[in-house]
């Protein structure tokens, strides 16, 4: 079975047990422009996994709610695409139940610092209009 198509119904699946809108992460995924297996460095040290581009922070938590080390969590998240959008979609739910917003979640997904956030957010939604996902009012 091709990539695409088992990220897809990963993401279908995250969408609905999350209950975060499948647009909302078909643009964050595209936003990230991860893939299965990758590991991206960020200048602070972290890592980033997968196709979600899951930042090594949220291991610890992870490997705790798991059950798991953190070094199998990290295997788990970077290796398995319905691991990685499950924990995505796991994040940006945590994020509108602290929020009540989806706009500012989907800010807090990339970075809780304003002008990060803000870049951020307003990118994945230009990623989910031009991608037909969605449409803004004129």
């Amino acid at each position: 079975m091709a990539a695409s198509t088992v990220l897809a119904a990963c993401l279908m699946l995250a969408s609905q047990t999350y209950a975060v809108p499948p647009a909302v992460l078909v643009g964050i995924y595209k936003a990230e422009g991860g893939a299965i297996g990758q590991e991206v460095r960020n200048a602070n040290g972290s890592y980033d996994l997968g196709p979600m581009q899951i930042n090594t922070i949220w291991l610890p938590d992870l490997a705790q709610r798991w059950g798991v080390s953190t070094q199998t969590a990290r295997q788990w998240v970077k290796d398995d695409p319905c691991t990685n959008v499950g924990v995505a979609a796991w994040i940006l739910k945590s994020h509108l139940t602290e929020t009540g917003s989806l706009s500012q979640a989907i800010a807090h997904y990339h970075s809780r610092t304003p002008h990060y956030g803000t870049k951020y957010k307003s990118r994945v939604i230009g990623i989910m209009r031009d991608s037909g996902l969605i449409k803004t009012s004129q």
